[in-house]
Protein backbone atom coordinates (compact mmCIF):
# COMPACT_ATOMS: atom_id res chain seq x y z
CA UNK A 1 0.00 0.00 0.00
CA UNK A 2 2.79 2.25 0.87
CA UNK A 3 4.23 1.93 -2.23
CA UNK A 4 1.10 2.36 -4.26
CA UNK A 5 0.78 5.74 -2.39
CA UNK A 6 4.77 6.56 -3.51
CA UNK A 7 3.67 6.44 -7.19
CA UNK A 8 0.34 8.32 -6.88
CA UNK A 9 2.26 11.29 -5.48
CA UNK A 10 4.90 10.63 -7.83
CA UNK A 11 2.42 11.05 -10.64
CA UNK A 12 0.56 14.06 -8.64
CA UNK A 13 4.13 15.94 -8.81
CA UNK A 14 4.94 15.08 -12.35
CA UNK A 15 1.78 17.08 -13.20
CA UNK A 16 1.94 19.97 -10.80
CA UNK A 17 5.70 20.76 -11.32
CA UNK A 18 5.95 21.69 -15.01
CA UNK A 19 3.03 24.34 -14.43
CA UNK A 20 4.87 25.75 -11.74
CA UNK A 21 8.43 25.92 -13.93
CA UNK A 22 9.50 22.78 -11.82
CA UNK A 23 10.11 20.94 -14.32
CA UNK A 24 14.00 19.52 -15.25
CA UNK A 25 15.60 22.21 -17.81
CA UNK A 26 17.74 20.45 -21.03
CA UNK A 27 21.12 20.03 -20.37
CA UNK A 28 23.42 22.77 -21.27
CA UNK A 29 27.59 22.83 -21.33
CA UNK A 30 28.98 25.22 -18.43
CA UNK A 31 28.44 25.45 -14.86
CA UNK A 32 25.64 27.53 -13.44
CA UNK A 33 22.65 29.43 -14.70
CA UNK A 34 22.49 29.51 -18.63
CA UNK A 35 22.54 32.89 -20.59
CA UNK A 36 19.65 33.84 -21.88
CA UNK A 37 18.65 33.11 -25.64
CA UNK A 38 20.95 35.27 -27.81
CA UNK A 39 22.94 36.47 -24.87
CA UNK A 40 22.57 38.54 -22.36
CA UNK A 41 22.05 42.68 -23.03
CA UNK A 42 22.64 45.34 -21.04
CA UNK A 43 20.23 47.45 -19.75
CA UNK A 44 19.78 51.35 -20.76
CA UNK A 45 21.76 53.17 -18.27
CA UNK A 46 18.53 54.94 -16.01
CA UNK A 47 18.02 58.67 -15.83
CA UNK A 48 19.08 58.71 -12.08
CA UNK A 49 22.56 58.02 -13.41
CA UNK A 50 22.25 59.57 -16.80
CA UNK A 51 25.30 61.73 -16.10
CA UNK A 52 27.60 58.64 -15.39
CA UNK A 53 30.35 57.62 -17.11
CA UNK A 54 31.24 54.44 -16.19
CA UNK A 55 29.71 51.69 -13.59
CA UNK A 56 32.46 49.56 -11.93
CA UNK A 57 31.04 46.18 -10.02
CA UNK A 58 33.69 45.88 -6.62
CA UNK A 59 32.81 41.97 -6.18
CA UNK A 60 34.42 38.33 -4.49
CA UNK A 61 33.05 34.80 -4.83
CA UNK A 62 33.36 34.86 -0.86
CA UNK A 63 32.62 36.97 2.27
CA UNK A 64 35.34 38.13 4.64
CA UNK A 65 38.00 38.66 1.93
CA UNK A 66 37.81 43.02 2.25
CA UNK A 67 36.09 43.71 -0.48
CA UNK A 68 33.67 46.27 1.10
CA UNK A 69 36.96 47.42 2.59
CA UNK A 70 38.53 47.53 -1.69
CA UNK A 71 35.73 49.56 -2.60
CA UNK A 72 35.45 52.22 -0.21
CA UNK A 73 39.41 52.91 -0.94
CA UNK A 74 38.93 52.57 -4.72
CA UNK A 75 36.28 55.59 -4.71
CA UNK A 76 37.86 57.65 -1.79
CA UNK A 77 41.62 57.00 -4.17
CA UNK A 78 38.98 58.31 -7.74
CA UNK A 79 37.52 61.15 -5.68
CA UNK A 80 40.86 62.45 -3.77
CA UNK A 81 43.68 61.32 -5.50
CA UNK A 82 42.62 61.24 -9.46
CA UNK A 83 40.39 64.13 -8.53
CA UNK A 84 37.24 62.32 -10.31
CA UNK A 85 33.67 62.70 -9.35
CA UNK A 86 32.54 59.30 -7.70
CA UNK A 87 29.71 57.61 -6.24
CA UNK A 88 29.57 54.43 -4.31
CA UNK A 89 26.47 52.10 -4.11
CA UNK A 90 26.23 49.59 -1.29
CA UNK A 91 24.32 47.12 -2.79
CA UNK A 92 24.76 44.35 -0.16
CA UNK A 93 21.44 45.28 1.30
CA UNK A 94 21.36 42.56 3.84
CA UNK A 95 24.82 43.43 5.58
CA UNK A 96 25.96 46.92 4.40
CA UNK A 97 29.25 48.33 5.29
CA UNK A 98 29.48 51.68 3.92
CA UNK A 99 28.16 53.57 6.78
CA UNK A 100 30.71 52.48 9.23
CA UNK A 101 33.67 52.20 6.71
CA UNK A 102 33.02 56.14 5.23
CA UNK A 103 32.01 57.15 8.75
CA UNK A 104 27.98 57.56 7.87
CA UNK A 105 26.73 55.79 10.45
CA UNK A 106 24.99 58.31 12.31
CA UNK A 107 23.95 60.45 9.94
CA UNK A 108 20.84 59.70 9.06
CA UNK A 109 18.52 59.11 6.65
CA UNK A 110 19.08 60.75 3.50
CA UNK A 111 17.31 64.04 2.56
CA UNK A 112 14.87 64.32 -0.36
CA UNK A 113 14.59 66.26 -3.63
CA UNK A 114 11.42 68.21 -4.34
CA UNK A 115 10.71 65.52 -6.44
CA UNK A 116 11.35 62.83 -4.05
CA UNK A 117 14.33 61.82 -5.33
CA UNK A 118 16.90 60.84 -2.20
CA UNK A 119 19.91 63.19 -2.02
CA UNK A 120 23.20 60.54 -1.21
CA UNK A 121 25.56 61.49 1.72
CA UNK A 122 28.77 61.91 1.21
CA UNK A 123 32.35 62.03 2.40
CA UNK A 124 35.77 61.56 1.60
CA UNK A 125 34.48 63.18 -1.36
CA UNK A 126 32.07 60.74 -2.67
CA UNK A 127 28.78 60.13 -2.83
CA UNK A 128 27.27 57.61 -1.22
CA UNK A 129 23.99 55.67 -0.52
CA UNK A 130 23.37 52.31 0.96
CA UNK A 131 20.55 50.55 2.87
CA UNK A 132 21.88 51.07 6.21
CA UNK A 133 20.97 55.02 6.03
CA UNK A 134 17.42 53.68 6.11
CA UNK A 135 17.55 51.19 8.84
CA UNK A 136 18.01 51.61 12.29
CA UNK A 137 21.85 50.73 13.17
CA UNK A 138 21.74 46.98 14.02
CA UNK A 139 19.01 46.60 12.47
CA UNK A 140 18.30 43.62 10.17
CA UNK A 141 16.84 43.52 6.73
CA UNK A 142 15.40 40.10 7.40
CA UNK A 143 14.06 39.71 3.30
CA UNK A 144 13.39 37.85 0.29
CA UNK A 145 14.94 38.04 -2.94
CA UNK A 146 12.27 40.27 -4.30
CA UNK A 147 12.61 42.43 -1.91
CA UNK A 148 16.17 42.66 -2.31
CA UNK A 149 16.01 43.26 -5.87
CA UNK A 150 13.04 46.39 -5.22
CA UNK A 151 15.42 47.98 -2.72
CA UNK A 152 18.45 48.13 -4.63
CA UNK A 153 16.17 49.47 -7.69
CA UNK A 154 15.10 52.04 -5.53
CA UNK A 155 18.72 53.28 -4.36
CA UNK A 156 19.96 53.05 -7.85
CA UNK A 157 16.56 55.03 -9.73
CA UNK A 158 15.72 56.49 -6.54
CA UNK A 159 18.55 58.76 -6.15
CA UNK A 160 19.80 62.04 -7.44
CA UNK A 161 23.34 60.97 -8.37
CA UNK A 162 24.26 64.09 -10.54
CA UNK A 163 27.11 64.15 -12.53
CA UNK A 164 29.26 61.01 -11.95
CA UNK A 165 32.86 59.97 -13.61
CA UNK A 166 32.58 56.69 -11.94
CA UNK A 167 30.14 54.98 -9.73
CA UNK A 168 31.35 51.62 -7.94
CA UNK A 169 29.06 49.41 -6.76
CA UNK A 170 29.60 47.36 -3.67
CA UNK A 171 28.63 43.82 -4.43
CA UNK A 172 27.64 40.97 -1.79
CA UNK A 173 29.67 38.12 -1.60
CA UNK A 174 28.44 35.76 -3.78
CA UNK A 175 26.13 35.65 -6.96
CA UNK A 176 22.71 35.68 -6.47
CA UNK A 177 19.92 38.18 -6.55
CA UNK A 178 21.67 41.59 -5.77
CA UNK A 179 24.14 40.97 -8.67
CA UNK A 180 20.93 39.60 -11.09
CA UNK A 181 19.23 42.62 -10.31
CA UNK A 182 22.21 45.32 -10.35
CA UNK A 183 23.21 43.71 -13.96
CA UNK A 184 19.29 44.12 -15.41
CA UNK A 185 19.30 47.99 -14.23
CA UNK A 186 22.64 49.14 -14.89
CA UNK A 187 24.86 48.97 -17.83
CA UNK A 188 28.15 47.39 -15.89
CA UNK A 189 31.64 48.96 -17.34
CA UNK A 190 33.16 45.95 -15.49
CA UNK A 191 33.87 43.67 -12.46
CA UNK A 192 36.78 44.12 -9.82
CA UNK A 193 36.86 40.44 -8.22
CA UNK A 194 38.82 40.65 -4.88
CA UNK A 195 40.23 37.91 -2.85
CA UNK A 196 42.67 36.54 -0.59
CA UNK A 197 45.78 34.20 -1.49
CA UNK A 198 44.51 31.21 -0.10
CA UNK A 199 43.07 28.20 -1.67
CA UNK A 200 39.80 28.06 -0.03
CA UNK A 201 38.85 31.77 -1.14
CA UNK A 202 40.35 31.30 -4.59
CA UNK A 203 38.00 28.30 -5.16
CA UNK A 204 34.93 30.74 -5.77
CA UNK A 205 37.06 33.48 -7.84
CA UNK A 206 36.39 31.14 -10.66
CA UNK A 207 32.97 31.42 -10.06
CA UNK A 208 32.51 35.11 -9.81
CA UNK A 209 34.28 35.55 -13.31
CA UNK A 210 31.71 32.80 -14.72
CA UNK A 211 28.91 34.81 -13.25
CA UNK A 212 30.26 38.05 -14.71
CA UNK A 213 30.75 36.30 -17.94
CA UNK A 214 26.72 35.65 -17.87
CA UNK A 215 25.75 39.03 -17.93
CA UNK A 216 27.99 40.00 -20.60
CA UNK A 217 30.48 42.13 -18.01
CA UNK A 218 34.02 42.08 -18.13
CA UNK A 219 36.33 40.87 -15.40
CA UNK A 220 38.75 44.33 -15.42
CA UNK A 221 41.11 42.51 -13.05
CA UNK A 222 41.64 41.06 -9.83
CA UNK A 223 42.46 42.37 -6.66
CA UNK A 224 45.07 40.09 -4.18
CA UNK A 225 44.13 41.34 -0.37
CA UNK A 226 45.76 40.52 2.68
CA UNK A 227 48.79 39.43 0.26
CA UNK A 228 51.45 39.74 2.41
CA UNK A 229 52.66 41.18 5.82
CA UNK A 230 55.93 43.23 6.30
CA UNK A 231 58.31 42.90 9.09
CA UNK A 232 60.94 45.35 9.10
CA UNK A 233 64.27 43.70 10.56
CA UNK A 234 67.10 44.83 12.59
CA UNK A 235 70.98 44.21 11.45
CA UNK A 236 71.13 41.42 14.05
CA UNK A 237 67.69 40.30 14.04
CA UNK A 238 66.56 37.02 12.88
CA UNK A 239 62.84 36.80 12.43
CA UNK A 240 62.45 33.76 10.05
CA UNK A 241 60.53 31.70 12.85
CA UNK A 242 57.14 32.07 13.26
CA UNK A 243 57.43 33.33 16.99
CA UNK A 244 58.00 36.70 15.38
CA UNK A 245 54.30 37.61 14.85
CA UNK A 246 54.35 39.78 18.21
CA UNK A 247 57.21 41.62 16.97
CA UNK A 248 55.99 42.16 13.86
CA UNK A 249 52.37 43.27 14.89
CA UNK A 250 54.07 45.98 17.68
CA UNK A 251 56.33 47.14 14.56
CA UNK A 252 53.48 46.84 11.67
CA UNK A 253 51.50 49.42 14.46
CA UNK A 254 54.29 51.91 15.04
CA UNK A 255 53.27 53.84 12.02
CA UNK A 256 51.39 54.73 9.16
CA UNK A 257 54.12 54.10 6.88
CA UNK A 258 54.50 50.54 8.27
CA UNK A 259 54.11 47.96 5.39
CA UNK A 260 55.95 50.93 2.83
CA UNK A 261 58.88 48.48 2.61
CA UNK A 262 61.55 50.48 4.77
CA UNK A 263 62.12 50.14 9.05
CA UNK A 264 60.39 52.66 10.20
CA UNK A 265 60.33 51.37 14.10
CA UNK A 266 61.56 54.04 16.92
CA UNK A 267 64.79 50.93 17.47
CA UNK A 268 66.38 52.71 14.22
CA UNK A 269 66.10 56.74 15.73
CA UNK A 270 69.62 57.87 16.82
CA UNK A 271 71.61 54.24 15.39
CA UNK A 272 74.51 54.49 12.76
CA UNK A 273 72.88 54.81 9.27
CA UNK A 274 75.98 54.05 7.78
CA UNK A 275 74.72 50.39 7.18
CA UNK A 276 71.78 50.56 5.66
CA UNK A 277 69.28 48.03 7.49
CA UNK A 278 68.10 44.84 4.99
CA UNK A 279 64.86 44.32 3.52
CA UNK A 280 62.00 44.20 5.29
CA UNK A 281 60.56 40.12 5.61
CA UNK A 282 57.39 39.41 4.29
CA UNK A 283 55.07 36.86 5.23
CA UNK A 284 52.83 35.02 3.23
CA UNK A 285 49.89 34.05 6.21
CA UNK A 286 47.42 33.37 3.67
CA UNK A 287 49.51 31.91 0.99
CA UNK A 288 51.76 33.36 -1.58
CA UNK A 289 50.64 33.81 -5.00
CA UNK A 290 47.72 32.20 -4.85
CA UNK A 291 45.53 35.09 -7.30
CA UNK A 292 48.49 35.60 -9.67
CA UNK A 293 47.85 31.89 -10.47
CA UNK A 294 44.31 32.42 -11.39
CA UNK A 295 44.93 35.46 -13.29
CA UNK A 296 47.49 33.74 -15.36
CA UNK A 297 45.28 30.85 -15.43
CA UNK A 298 42.05 33.14 -16.26
CA UNK A 299 43.73 35.57 -18.44
CA UNK A 300 42.33 38.15 -15.90
CA UNK A 301 44.61 41.38 -15.05
CA UNK A 302 46.21 41.28 -11.77
CA UNK A 303 45.90 44.77 -10.57
CA UNK A 304 47.55 44.88 -7.42
CA UNK A 305 48.35 43.07 -4.10
CA UNK A 306 47.24 44.95 -0.87
CA UNK A 307 49.34 44.12 2.19
CA UNK A 308 48.07 42.85 5.48
CA UNK A 309 48.40 46.27 7.68
CA UNK A 310 46.60 46.77 10.99
CA UNK A 311 46.22 50.35 10.09
CA UNK A 312 43.95 49.47 7.29
CA UNK A 313 41.67 47.68 10.08
CA UNK A 314 41.76 50.66 12.43
CA UNK A 315 41.13 53.09 10.09
CA UNK A 316 38.25 51.64 8.33
CA UNK A 317 36.28 51.16 12.02
CA UNK A 318 37.00 54.71 12.49
CA UNK A 319 35.69 55.65 8.82
CA UNK A 320 38.87 57.18 7.61
CA UNK A 321 39.93 55.00 4.76
CA UNK A 322 43.46 54.75 4.36
CA UNK A 323 44.18 56.08 1.18
CA UNK A 324 42.79 59.30 2.78
CA UNK A 325 44.28 59.07 6.52
CA UNK A 326 47.45 57.72 5.25
CA UNK A 327 48.47 58.33 1.98
CA UNK A 328 52.06 56.88 2.04
CA UNK A 329 51.37 53.44 3.27
CA UNK A 330 51.96 50.80 0.76
CA UNK A 331 48.51 50.08 1.22
CA UNK A 332 46.90 53.41 0.24
CA UNK A 333 49.68 53.27 -2.81
CA UNK A 334 48.35 50.62 -4.30
CA UNK A 335 45.07 51.48 -4.09
CA UNK A 336 45.65 54.89 -5.73
CA UNK A 337 47.36 52.37 -8.58
CA UNK A 338 44.72 49.68 -8.92
CA UNK A 339 41.75 52.96 -8.88
CA UNK A 340 44.02 54.51 -11.66
CA UNK A 341 44.34 51.04 -13.82
CA UNK A 342 40.79 50.35 -13.13
CA UNK A 343 39.75 54.03 -14.48
CA UNK A 344 41.72 54.10 -17.53
CA UNK A 345 40.59 50.00 -18.37
CA UNK A 346 36.75 51.43 -17.93
CA UNK A 347 36.85 54.04 -20.24
CA UNK A 348 38.22 51.79 -22.68
CA UNK A 349 35.55 49.72 -22.51
CA UNK A 350 33.02 52.33 -22.52
CA UNK A 351 34.37 53.57 -25.72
Amino acid sequence: RASVCRRAEMRRLALFAPRRGYAARPAVPGPGTPAPPGGFKHPPMPESLAGTQCVVAVASGKGGVGKSTTAVNLACAAASVLGLRVGLLDADVTGPSIPTLMNLKHSGPPMLTPDQQMIPLQNHGVKCMSMGFLIPIGGAAVWRGPMVMGAIGKMIRGTAWGELDVLFIDMPPGSGDAHISVSQQVPLSGAVVVSTPNDLALADVTRGVDAYAKVNAPIIGFVENMAYFEVPNSNTGDDTGSDSTENSSKSANTDTGAGTGTDTTPDTVGKNTSCQSPPPTRHYIFGNGGVSRIAKETGVELLGEVPLDPNVVRTSDAGTPVVTSAPNSAAAIAYVNMARRILEKARKIEA
